[in-house]
């Protein structure tokens, strides 16, 4: 069995000496191994649709913008406390015209354009915006209401594409999951916000799909109510969490150590979730709650479960047959599979059109229990209804989840989809910042202010 020691030893060896540790011990990660653009996979998952089409790529100046006076007027600062290489950040989203935009360093814009290509094609506009060096910062003026955006950061490059869709043209991102991808080797990571017409703002940093480059915000706002802050994960949070996923691996014999991505030199520079994950191996975790789920369904025949639906009351629920039917409930729900779990939106989690408000309300609370693992435990019976002490204590449970937030500075920032569901008077681990009223967001890449 191998030790957090020896992993840690393992893990110096690898920035000291990538070529000795490759002959020694085997990388118990997956490798990056970044291709070109026939190696671009387009997904629903990578890929923003805009739904207007140019032959043409076309940029407008920051100079013209102001003189235009299109509407916004976001500070966007952004403080480098990276210990690496170069730092690049990019900003795009979708206009109020839904057209694929990028903002670039001097606050223009860049409107790319796939030419009329089914295949993807590489954006080379000048999109990049480089960051000082560490411990000095840079603000870029977000001058457009700006909607499903993101701000990517990365250490070199990232390679973004364009290609043409039925409605439009889309803009196909660098994908976590591809080990191929162009980007696929290089330390990324990004936070959601978008800039509304009412010129509100809400900016988000998870961990839902992957732990990558560390991001931390703060925003200060203009109605007087204080600064919001969202600290995330420390530093070293990368490592440690693949350390972890190694302990894992070892102690059940899952591949939890396989989701963390490394580069070529081996060193880790990502770790996907579960759900992620199975894009790469999707029958890694395939039987992993079997039992589990076989063990809820039986103490729920004998006896009832509580939801506590923090909205319209508690709702019993029980298992007849195969199907846990709760009350008021529209329809049952059947047992989980592995990705229904990682995921909380298949399966019996989907919550479909004119499903009624107790089935929208039990989903979320039903599928944070399986999550973390509670159903079983002491007061299990009633859910949401165990402290944050108690989750993730039991196996099987989602061991990605739970190191996510033993390496959170702050306790903030998603790990699964309903993270956000907790006893009533909990803290929530939402990432989130908002204001109706902001005034300068701040981003910090690389460790999160003290």
């Amino acid at each position: 069995m191998r030790s957090l020691a020896l992993l840690t030893a393992l893990l110096g060896a690898v920035s000291a000496a990538p070529s000795v540790f490759h002959r020694a011990v085997a990388s118990p990660f997956s490798i990056a191994r970044p291709g070109g653009v026939d190696d671009v996979v387009v997904t629903e998952d990578n890929t923003l649709n805009g739904t207007y089409h140019s032959q043409h790529t076309t940029a407008v100046s920051g100079d013209s913008i102001k003189a235009r006076a299109l509407g916004g007027s976001l500070p966007v600062q952004l403080v480098n406390n990276f210990g690496g290489g170069q730092v690049n950040a990019y900003i795009s989203g979708l206009d109020s015209d839904n057209r694929v935009v990028f903002i670039t360093a001097s606050g223009g814009l860049v409107y790319p354009s796939s030419g009329g290509s089914g295949v993807p094609v590489p954006i080379n506009s000048p999109i990049a915006i480089p960051l000082p060096s560490r411990g000095n910062s840079i603000t870029v003026t977000i001058p457009i209401v700006i909607t499903s955006a993101r701000i990517y950061f990365s250490e070199g490059s990232l390679q973004f594409f364009m290609v043409k869709i039925p409605n439009g043209d889309g803009l196909v991102q660098p994908s976590p999951t591809n080990l191929a991808d162009p980007s696929a080797g290089i330390n990324w990571g990004f936070v959601e916000l978008s800039y509304t017409s009412g010129l509100a703002l809400y900016a988000n940093i998870s961990y839902v799909d992957f732990v990558g480059m560390i991001l931390s915000m703060s925003l200060t706002v203009r109605d007087g109510s204080g600064t919001q802050t969202t600290k995330g994960l420390n530093s070293a949070a990368v490592s440690q969490v693949c350390q972890g996923l190694v302990q894992q691996s070892s102690r059940d014999g899952y591949p939890w150590s396989s989701m963390c991505i490394a580069n070529s030199a081996g060193t880790p520079i990502r770790a996907l979730s579960p759900g992620d994950y199975s894009a790469i191996n999707s029958g890694a975790f395939q039987n992993y709650w079997n039992s589990y789920v076989d063990q809820v369904w039986s103490r729920y025949t004998s006896s009832p479960l509580t939801i506590n639906t923090q909205s319209v009351g508690n709702v019993n629920c029980q298992v007849s047959g195969n199907t846990l039917n709760c009350n008021g409930d529209n329809r049952g729900y059947s047992k989980p599979s592995a990705g229904d779990i990682w995921g909380c939106n298949s399966g019996p989690f989907a919550i479909q059109g004119g499903d009624n408000a107790i089935h929208a309300a039990v989903v979320p609370r039903l599928c944070a229990a399986f999550v973390r693992s509670t159903l079983l435990i002491a007061g299990g019976n009633v859910q949401p209804g165990v402290s944050q002490s108690q989750y993730y204590t039991v196996s099987p449970t989602n061991h990605y989840s739970r190191l996510v937030h033993q390496f959170e500075v702050d306790g903030r920032g998603y790990a699964f989809p309903y993270d956000d569901v907790n006893p009533d008077g909990s803290e929530n681990a939402s990432g989130t910042l908002a204001s109706g009223a902001p005034g300068t967001l701040t981003i910090y890449v690389g460790a999160p202010p003290s």
